[in-house]
Formats: structure tokens, sequence, C-alpha cells
């Protein structure tokens, strides 16, 4: 799919880079950072996906074995991909990952049930984007199951467009950066 991928001709943004704090509508404070690689935050993370409920679990991510999990991590938190963590305090509560494809970045999100609602989705892929923006990434497409309106609606919101609807999964896309004009 990727060589027929679809991205907007207008520019989405601009988006904050992090760090960025902000009060959440459960009136926490909410800090996003990017990932910084030590093993305090690594664990905060295996952690905040050990808690991970099942239900919130697509297209098989993330896993849900602590050996699985830290395979995963090692596998997205390598240096070729951006990453941000939304904190309450030492507690990791959500995490995106732009993840590089070609001459793009898949984007992932994942916010720990007991932080979803509270606007902290909203603000973790505007940092993201601010983050991806900030090291020149120009393109970013996801994933997303057609029947999560939620999600479908946040995207649309941020800028995404869809791109591909042909499955149960609808491909959405953004440009961050004027390309070479695909």
């Amino acid at each position: 799919m990727s060589e027929s991928r679809r991205y907007p001709d207008e520019v989405a943004g601009p988006f904050e880079s992090p760090p960025v704090a902000f009060e959440d509508r459960d009136e926490r404070t909410i800090e996003i950072r990017p990932y910084d690689g030590t093993d305090e935050q690594f664990e905060a993370l295996v952690s905040m996906y050990e808690s991970f409920d099942p239900a919130d679990r697509a297209q098989g991510i993330p896993p849900g074995q602590e050996r699985r999990i830290r395979d995963w991590l090692d596998n997205i938190l390598d240096e070729e991909c951006l990453n941000v963590v939304a904190w309450n305090g030492d507690e990791a509560a959500g995490h995106a990952t732009l993840v590089p494809d070609g001459d793009a970045y898949e984007l992932a999100i994942f916010v720990l049930q007991a932080y979803q609602e509270a606007g902290i989705g909203t603000h973790l892929i505007e940092a993201l984007l601010g983050y991806g923006d900030a090291n020149d990434v120009e393109k970013v497409w996801l994933t997303v199951e057609r029947w999560n309106r939620p999600a479908v609606g946040l995207y649309k919101k941020i800028g995404f467009e869809t791109s591909d609807s042909e499955s149960f999964e609808m491909e959405m896309t953004l440009r961050l950066a004027e390309g070479d004009g695909d």
C-alpha cells in the first residue's frame, strides 16, 4: 500500500514541539517530553504497557507479556524512531511514536485507560508531530480500525486525511512539511 499512499497537499500544523505541559480534563498536570533513553523511562513504559487494558490493544499492539513488551519497546525506542511520553509525575500515562517507513513515518499512540478521555491523546499526538517537524519529518501515516470513531475523529481534527479505506482498517495521512511533490 505504501507505493500508492496519498498525502494531503496542505501542510498541517503548526504543532508545538515538546516539552509541553498542560492540565488534563481531570485536573492532573501532564508533561509531554521526548523519550530520553534512561532506564527509569524504559521501566516506566514497561509498567504502563503491562497495565494496558487488553480491550485497548489493536492490530496486535501493544503486546501483552512483559518479555514481548520489552522486545517491542527495544524496536520502537530505537534511535531512528521518534518517541514522546506523557507523564503524570513519574507515571507514564501515554506514549506516541513515529517509526520510519521509507520516505514517511508511521504513527502509533497509546494512552493508558485511566488517562483516556482527558485530552491527553490530542496533546500527545500534537507534541509528537511537533517533535517530528523539528526533526525534519515530512510525511506521516497511520492505520486505525474504522469503527474506532473517537480515534478517527481525533485524527481528522488534527489534520489527517483518509487515504485508503478498503479494509476494516482506514489508512490516514498527514503532511508536516513541503515535500518533493508526491
